[in-house]
């Protein structure tokens, strides 16, 4: 096996859980009844298969773990120092499984999560060192979770992304609500006003905080334990997380973003990954089993450009 060979098989595995071939839950996404919830070659596809989405991870982390019952949640029964891929996967299935499988495997795969999330409660002391009781079914973290995957992946695909968004920002806003209706989100935003009006409206209520878990988180987000390979380009990554922030979160954060030549690193690293990865496995079977829908008595495969 040459560097670069060994150099995918690293990404493969933070990515998915192993180094080589497919994993059967991607595999799975090539059958089903039908073409699921999102357009194929939509505002959902193209965001969620761009390569840029490798930025929308951290991104979305670092604004998550700003709302307190959010970070407690995490800290209080997720295994991320120990098992931090392990969560990354999850994380990613679910994201995948939503956007590119059909609306069975949706809904089937966003059960599984919500049947995690009924176990995560707890407390997390307020300003005051009040207890503040939180469940990750509460309605406002079901939001802010939202909100910050929603924020995290459009910004990051609007910095760094060359490929345009069918229909514009607004679509793929529109769009990925249903996934968060079907977490149980209450009226989740379907336009940018709506997004920045909600992000800006939690802001406002001053539950957002930075404190000595969020620390600690922002630091681990920072420097994760990375095979050894990834981490000369890691920092690039995270560079450009922190640049797709909103002016206020890196504030709040404690974060300074890299200046144009630090992003202008990030979009090399970007394509560089993209060419070393090759087509995206799940849209490549979310075709297979479109064309399986559309020609039952045939067997066909296809795959997609990243």
């Amino acid at each position: 096996m040459g560097p670069l060979e060994i150099l995918r098989s690293r990404i493969l595995e933070v990515l998915s859980g192993q180094s080589g071939g497919v994993p059967e839950w991607t595999q799975e996404l090539a059958r089903g009844d039908d073409a699921g919830y999102f357009e194929p070659d939509g505002p959902v596809w193209t965001v969620h298969r761009d390569v840029a989405t490798l930025v929308a991870g951290p991104r979305a982390l670092l604004l998550q773990a700003l709302h307190p019952g959010a970070m407690a949640g995490v800290h209080d029964h997720s295994r991320y120092r120990e098992d931090p891929f392990g969560r990354l996967n999850g994380t990613i299935r679910w994201i995948t499984t939503v956007s590119f499988g059909s609306t069975e495997q949706a809904r089937r795969a966003t059960g599984f999560v919500q049947r995690i999330h009924e176990h995560v409660r707890g407390t997390y002391p307020d300003t005051a060192g009040r207890p503040v009781a939180y469940a990750a079914a509460d309605p406002d973290l079901l939001s802010w979770v939202h909100l910050a995957f929603t924020d995290s992946f459009l910004r990051t695909h609007l910095r760094f992304s060359a490929r345009p968004i069918p229909g514009g920002p607004d679509a793929y806003v529109r769009e990925w609500a249903i996934a968060g209706e079907l977490m149980g989100v209450v009226d989740p935003p379907r336009s940018v006003a709506e997004l920045d009006a909600q992000l800006d409206a939690v802001r406002a209520t001053g539950v957002l905080r930075v404190d000595e878990r969020v620390q600690d988180a922002v630091h681990f987000i920072r420097h994760p334990p990375l095979p050894r390979l990834l981490l000369p380009v890691y920092p690039l990554l995270f560079g450009g997380a922190v640049a797709a922030l909103a002016p206020w979160m890196q504030q709040l954060l404690g974060l300074t973003p890299p200046g144009p030549i630090g992003q202008a690193g990030t979009r090399t690293i970007l394509a560089g990954t993209a060419a070393l990865l090759g087509p995206a496995a799940a849209v490549g079977a979310a075709r297979t089993r479109l064309a399986a829908l559309a020609s039952p008595s045939e067997t066909s495969r296809s795959t997609a450009e990243y």
